[in-house]
């Protein structure tokens, strides 16, 4: 999303925002539990939450096939960050491509990666990104991603206050776009105040929804910057 958001509105600033964005990526374990742990009671990084319901097959293939039509007609701007998002996704839970399905989740995603790190280092030119708006870019990657994890839990721990099912707090911060880190994060936090409350699947849903809200953001900034 930052990368392809970038490209349209800010080329220049394109190499060093992927930097940024992916060094956060990678940094989250480090970023996110401080601000975890100071934001949650022991008693509340202990709740357990309830099973998930069963999902049915109509249910996982209607999904990405109503997001898609609504994208499209409300914010096409978004729809070709989506459009990846859905397609992979319908391939994935239909199951009449598996031989697509397993090239595009293997083989395929290590060439795109391969090739969207050549493309980006590429742009990292000495004279650009040696920039003191690069370190800007940097403090701002980690601003937002703080404000990303404590609103995340902030916003569980409201929830809670009117929610028959209790909510552990924890799977807020798994909201922002870092897919699966964030929910591992999440996880792996619980365990150390629980040993037996395990809460990566519960922390994916809101991981998920970060990846969609995320792009929805950046589809809302397109349609109104670029028409300024």
């Amino acid at each position: 999303t930052a990368i392809y958001l970038s490209g349209k509105l800010a080329p220049e600033l394109l190499g060093a925002i992927a930097v940024a964005a992916y060094s956060y990526m990678a940094l989250v374990p480090l970023i996110q539990p401080p601000i975890m742990k100071a934001l949650t009671t022991e008693t509340e990084r202990k709740i357990r939450m309830v099973q998930l319901r069963t999902v049915s097959k109509r249910e996982k293939i209607l999904f990405p096939v109503v997001l898609l039509l609504l994208v499209a007609l409300l914010l096409p701007d978004a729809a070709p960050l989506l459009g990846m998002f859905c397609f992979g996704n319908l391939m994935r839970e239909s199951g009449v491509v598996e031989r697509l399905s397993d090239t595009v989740q293997n083989g395929l995603i290590n060439i795109v990666t391969i090739f969207l790190g050549l493309s980006v280092g590429a742009k990292l030119v000495a004279d650009k990104f040696l920039q003191p708006q690069t370190l800007g870019i940097l403090l701002l990657g980690v601003i937002a991603f703080g404000i990303g994890t404590a609103a995340g839990v902030l916003m569980a721990k409201l929830l809670n206050l009117c929610s028959k099912n209790k909510i552990n707090p924890l799977i807020g911060s798994a909201g922002v776009s870092a897919v699966p880190m964030a929910a591992r994060v999440s996880n792996k936090v619980g365990l150390e105040s629980d040993p037996q409350n395990f809460l990566l699947m519960h922390a994916m849903g809101p991981n998920v929804a970060g990846v969609i809200g995320s792009a929805i953001a950046a589809g809302v900034m397109l349609k109104y910057v670029l028409a300024m």
